[in-house]
């Protein structure tokens, strides 16, 4: 008697196309049912500004601000208009311009190379270190009378003045920046073949560019403000010259106008400089907020 073997049944065949399962989908991010789409970061940025300015247009509309003490939106808007019609306001900004980029150019040579001198070398720290700590620990708005006696009314006090505040606050930012590069690092450049300069260039440098980034923004910020107070005293130009101008007719609108250039050329110059982060500090990684 032959049995015979029946065959074991075949495997059902793999599939490429396996579609996900129902409750997958339900997860998926993206697929969420009634997701409403997020607001974006901008418009969130806008609000606070706008509920500023409706506090302000609801004081002034109701009396409760008295023009005398802060004129309304409105007037400031108009003040603005004339100030931009018959050419003053962008004479004054441009200025006002010439004197931070000339400030900011010495500041920032001044500075950097100070930094470089004494964060390279321990010589040079000896040096140039205690110094400049000491200096900076003077009010730099201190200087103005000492400054107009030495360099006389015209320019050169307030371009001075500018460049005084830049220079120590990237002295300081650059100088922490460079002793702050991992020891590590430089161990690993040594075990290269780096020489002294290769170090320099490709470890050093880099490594403390977010330093002088974060130094170059606060450098911008005090250039505007000591701005205020170099065009405050014997000028015949600038923003400055228009606010003081203005609070002798007692005008308040224009200095508001002036203040909201100040602000508005700072907010400039402090995206310009946060655009210059993300192009050179694109390899390191950092935490956005969540």
């Amino acid at each position: 008697m032959t049995v015979s073997h029946a065959p074991p049944p075949s495997a059902p065949a793999p599939t490429s196309d396996i579609s996900p399962s129902p409750d997958v989908e339900a997860l998926t991010p993206d697929r969420r049912p009634g997701r409403r789409p997020a607001v974006p970061r901008w418009l969130r940025r806008t609000v606070g500004p706008v509920l500023l300015l409706a506090l302000w247009q609801t004081l002034s509309s109701t009396g409760v601000l008295s023009p005398d003490a802060l004129a309304s939106p409105g007037t400031v808007a108009r003040a603005a208009g004339e100030l931009i019609g018959d050419g003053t306001l962008p004479a004054a900004m441009g200025v006002s311009l010439r004197r931070v980029a000339a400030g900011l150019l010495i500041g920032g040579v001044v500075g950097i190379a100070l930094a470089l001198l004494s964060g390279l070398s321990r010589l040079g720290e000896d040096l140039v270190d205690a110094p400049v700590q000491m200096l900076r620990t003077v009010p730099w708005v201190g200087l103005i009378p000492l400054l107009i006696i030495w360099l006389g009314i015209g320019e050169a006090p307030k371009v001075a003045l500018i460049a005084l505040g830049v220079a120590f606050h990237l002295y300081l930012n650059v100088y922490a920046g460079i002793r702050g590069v991992d020891a590590q690092l430089v161990e690993a450049g040594q075990s290269l073949g780096l020489g002294r300069w290769g170090l320099v260039r490709h470890v050093v440098l880099p490594g403390a560019l977010p330093g002088a980034m974060t130094g170059l923004r606060y450098s911008l910020a005090t250039a505007w403000l000591a701005l205020v107070f170099g065009e405050s005293i014997n000028a015949d130009a600038g923003i400055g010259f228009l606010m003081n101008q203005a609070r002798e007719f007692f005008r308040t609108d224009v200095i508001v106008v002036c203040l909201v250039v100040y602000a508005f050329l700072g907010l400039l110059a402090d995206a310009v400089v946060r655009t210059l982060e993300r192009l050179l500090l694109q390899w390191r990684p950092t935490f956005t907020g969540q």
